[in-house]
């Protein structure tokens, strides 16, 4: 499916959602995903998408994503990414111990008509919980 986009576009287009996300500028997600979105397999809103950010950065209120690289073809993008900060509160089954974390996300989008469709993100599991259990 075509996005109308090219490689180069696509690449700006995440760049700026990450720099969205970063900024904690989540009332412009309307530019950047469908009213639903498939994430992770499961249909959401995008409202609920935002509520999903909303929990990470209230958790990790100095979460910080750094791109380590994306790869676009076609209407996919492909990105790792390093997930930066310091949990206060519990966070994805983990309990905060003041200490700080550095974990790996990879993400995979589907693009439709210039906006994410399909969203796939996995992060490091093992390592967040090495990394809190000090």
């Amino acid at each position: 499916m075509s996005t109308g986009m090219s490689a180069e576009e696509l690449h700006d287009f995440y760049l700026r959602y990450v720099e969205l996300a970063n900024k904690r500028d989540f009332d412009r997600m309307d530019e950047f995903a469908h009213d639903e979105v498939i994430v992770n397999g499961s249909p959401v809103s995008r409202d609920e998408m935002v509520g999903f950010f909303r929990y990470h950065t209230t958790a990790v209120p100095d979460l910080h994503w750094e791109i380590q690289y994306v790869i676009v073809e076609g209407n996919r993008i492909a990105s790792r990414l390093i997930d930066t900060g310091t949990p206060v509160q519990e966070w994805n089954g983990n309990v905060p111990t003041g200490a700080s974390i550095s974990i790996a996300e990879t993400a995979f989008y589907e693009i439709e008509d210039g906006r994410f469709k399909v969203m796939w993100y996995m992060m490091d599991a093992d390592a967040l919980r090495q990394q809190l259990a000090g």
